[in-house]
């Protein structure tokens, strides 16, 4: 979308060159990065005509209850870096738009703070190798209302990301956060990656909480069954937007074998390279249950704070609705795999 970005351009002339290298970036050469948008881009979408679809119904059933569209909000951090109105700003246009917003760990506010816009939130955790803390955590984001937790599986390790490594962006600025890592005693803790964790954390987290557990991270599809086998409610295609393992396969041309893997037993959500509302009827048609956006969330919020952020979210679900009449269907489900060739 040509609107998309004009709002990219202002958020990079408006943020300073370190903090849009950081949210702009990736690992390494970028490559993962660049074949996200690249692998949408090779998609074509085949029509249907005299469908009759009337109004189109966005909704989906996702778990922790129903999304009025399948385009929700990825987890992404440090929100305040990119606009003062920060997670809450993004939490309040979530909730005007009806759809679920995913909270990071590396929120610059407080996850209790960010409930208080109301919408649909789930909980994005890097399970700590403090399994006590990670508990407590859990329990907070339970406590403030969240639907769902979402693990993120692909970070063993920090990914190398070359512009901050050039930028020396090693830490917030003064008077910024992550204020979901605060102890029991005020004291906020680093986050750590761990490469001991396995299929184990997740019967760990389920003994933890009642929420439903998504796996973020999955491109493999044996990983897939590994995960509906472990008990999550969901899986997430996701390559980290290109920001963990340069080289990784695009996530959309990692979806197809991942949802034949999960065989409709749970939903299969996927993020990276989406772009426009056809980018989001091709993941749709793909297989999968929803979409979550990254960058362009933050390049609204950039942009115009809490209500660039909801300029964002209107827009793609304005230009779904389009897609989808055009392309014969009145629901996602209407959506299958011949209704996308590759070019």
């Amino acid at each position: 979308m040509r609107a998309l970005t004009e709002l990219a351009d202002r958020a990079r002339r408006v943020l300073e060159p370190v903090y849009w290298d950081y949210f702009a970036g990736g690992a390494g050469e970028e490559r993962t990065l660049r074949a996200n948008i690249a692998a949408f881009e090779r998609r074509q979408i085949v029509p249907r005509v005299l469908r009759a679809t009337g109004p189109r119904d966005l909704r989906v059933v996702l778990p922790g209850g129903v999304s009025r569209t399948p385009i929700l909000v990825a987890p992404t951090a440090f929100h305040r870096l990119a606009h003062a109105d920060g997670e809450s700003g993004t939490a309040k246009a979530a909730a005007a738009t009806g759809t679920v917003l995913t909270v990071s760990m590396a929120a610059t506010e407080p996850v209790e703070r960010i409930a208080e816009a109301g919408g649909p939130l789930w909980f994005q955790l890097y399970p700590q190798p403090d399994r006590a803390f990670t508990a407590a955590v859990v329990q907070r984001a339970e406590k403030a209302g969240c639907r769902a937790l979402v693990v993120t599986a692909d970070s063993p390790v920090f990914g190398r990301r070359d512009r901050d490594r050039r930028n020396r962006f090693v830490d917030l600025p003064d008077g910024l956060a992550c204020e979901n890592m605060r102890d029991a005693d005020g004291r906020v803790r680093d986050i750590a990656m761990d490469d001991t964790l396995g299929w184990d954390t997740i019967a760990w987290l389920r003994g933890v909480t009642g929420l439903p557990i998504l796996v973020k991270g999955v491109l493999h599809p044996a990983d897939a069954s590994a995960a509906v086998a472990a008990g999550v409610a969901g899986v997430i295609v996701s390559n980290h937007g290109g920001r963990q393992l340069d080289g990784a396969v695009a996530t959309l041309d990692a979806l197809p074998a991942v949802v034949a893997a999960v065989g409709g037993r749970v939903p299969v959500l996927v993020d990276g390279g989406v772009r426009r509302g056809a980018d989001v009827l091709v993941a749709l048609a793909l297989g999968a249950t929803a979409v979550l956006l990254g960058r362009p969330v933050l390049w609204g919020l950039a942009a115009g704070g809490a209500p660039g952020v909801h300029d964002v979210l209107a827009m793609f679900e304005a230009d779904l609705d389009h897609v989808l009449a055009l392309a014969g269907a009145r629901t996602p489900a209407d959506l299958d795999a011949s209704m996308v060739a590759a070019s």
